[in-house]
């Protein structure tokens, strides 16, 4: 009886997430129709962390430059640099600053060198653009002036673009990005609520951003980031109507790589920050904060479906040996609930970016994972790694 209970226990907290999860898929709409801000445009200094990226610099630097005012500032970290990033950004029209410390790796330490930096002559917004992406246009306009007008940070749509004639897990991991990063997000919008920081596309009023401390090498720096800002009362904000792009690692180890960094960044963050800040945002009734913790909670897709998975073996178990159908009836029903939003968010977003074949196909995407969720419980990724680009 005692392990019933237990096992009841860990379902309830394990359907806390995919209801957050449903809702956020629900309340999602595909139309962006937010008036663009009537404030002034503010000083804008655009700081771009560069961790050898001779590849991409010149085209991201040109990118950026196009959408600069008179008056705007472009800012490239070379942050422990052992290629010529840094001399191609300065002949292309950027600052350079310089940062070199091996032992100092990630592009939190990067950003707390561009800001100490500004110090001296700091502009009113600050923009975060990462050094391989590509914004569409208007995009710094748009999220600079509602970073002033609402004095909060503001997040821009961040998509992923796959390689021509991609793999189907490159394919399905597209499409579990934009339920990250589209659908969630436009989801708590469309209520109301914050949404989390996604590392580029970013914008910070000087007031907001300056206190923080941004030196450190944490896997999801970007997220910790925003949940740290949402406890100071500066829940970061979705702008959908700004877009920016990046590519997925081409080959499937950058792109293991990279996914074992952001997954094992953010289980991690559940683990040990989500129970934390939810008392905590209960305790100071901080709802904005409550809302990201919960949207935190939400595992990535495919850890979230081995969960299900798992919950609806035992309550086989339970059926088969103690003759107990309550069990199988709640894992089946979580389980369709999952299920349910991922094909509704599928049906909304996705259907140009994997068919409905592929989609059938994520038990492979699934197994693909499970080496990956191995390593967090024997091997854990504990320090920052740069991601291969498709120029290398």
């Amino acid at each position: 009886m005692w392990l019933e209970t237990i096992w009841y226990f860990l379902l309830l907290v394990t359907a806390v997430p995919v209801i957050v999860l449903f809702i956020q898929v629900v309340s999602a709409r595909q139309t962006f129709n937010s008036p663009v801000s009537a404030v002034r445009r503010p000083s804008i200094a655009v700081v771009v962390p560069a961790h050898n990226e001779a590849g991409n610099i010149v085209v991201t630097i040109d990118n950026i430059r196009r959408q600069l005012g008179h008056d705007d500032r472009l800012l490239v970290v070379a942050h422990n640099c052992t290629d010529n990033t840094a001399s191609l950004a300065a002949s292309n029209g950027a600052t350079v600053i310089y940062s070199d410390d091996p032992t100092r790796r990630g592009k939190g330490y990067a950003l707390h060198h561009g800001l100490t930096v500004l110090r001296q002559s700091p502009p009113e917004v600050v923009v975060v653009i990462d050094a391989d992406c590509q914004l569409e246009d208007g995009a710094i306009d748009r999220i600079a002036r509602r970073a002033m007008e609402r004095q909060r940070p503001v997040q821009a749509l961040y998509l992923m673009r796959t390689s021509q004639g991609a793999s189907i897990t490159s394919r399905i991991t597209a499409f579990a990005w934009i339920v990250k990063n589209l659908v969630r997000p436009l989801g708590m919008h469309r209520a109301g609520l914050p949404c989390q920081l996604m590392g580029t596309g970013m914008a910070f009023p000087w007031s907001v951003i300056s206190p923080m401390d941004l030196a450190t090498g944490h896997l999801v720096e970007d997220m910790k980031l925003g949940l740290d800002l949402a406890q100071r009362g500066h829940a970061p904000i979705f702008c959908p109507e700004a877009v920016v792009h990046s590519q997925f690692a081409p080959s499937m180890q950058g792109l293991k790589n990279q996914k074992t960094r952001w997954e094992h960044g953010h289980i991690d963050m559940i683990l040990h920050q989500v129970p934390r800040l939810l008392g905590l945002s209960v305790r100071k009734r901080n709802w904005n904060l409550l809302s990201l913790a919960l949207d935190t909670s939400v595992a990535p897709l495919a850890l979230q479906a081995l969960v299900l998975i798992g919950f609806g073996l035992t309550g086989v178990c339970f059926f088969l040996i103690q003759q107990s159908i309550l069990p199988l009836i709640f894992s089946t029903a979580l389980g369709l609930l999952f299920f349910v939003a991922i094909f509704i968010a599928w049906w909304r977003f996705g259907r140009n970016t994997v068919s409905l074949r592929d989609l059938a196909c994520g038990c492979f995407y699934v197994l693909w994972k499970l080496p990956l969720y191995a390593k967090f419980l024997f091997h854990r990724r504990i320090d920052w790694i740069r991601s291969q680009r498709d120029t290398e």
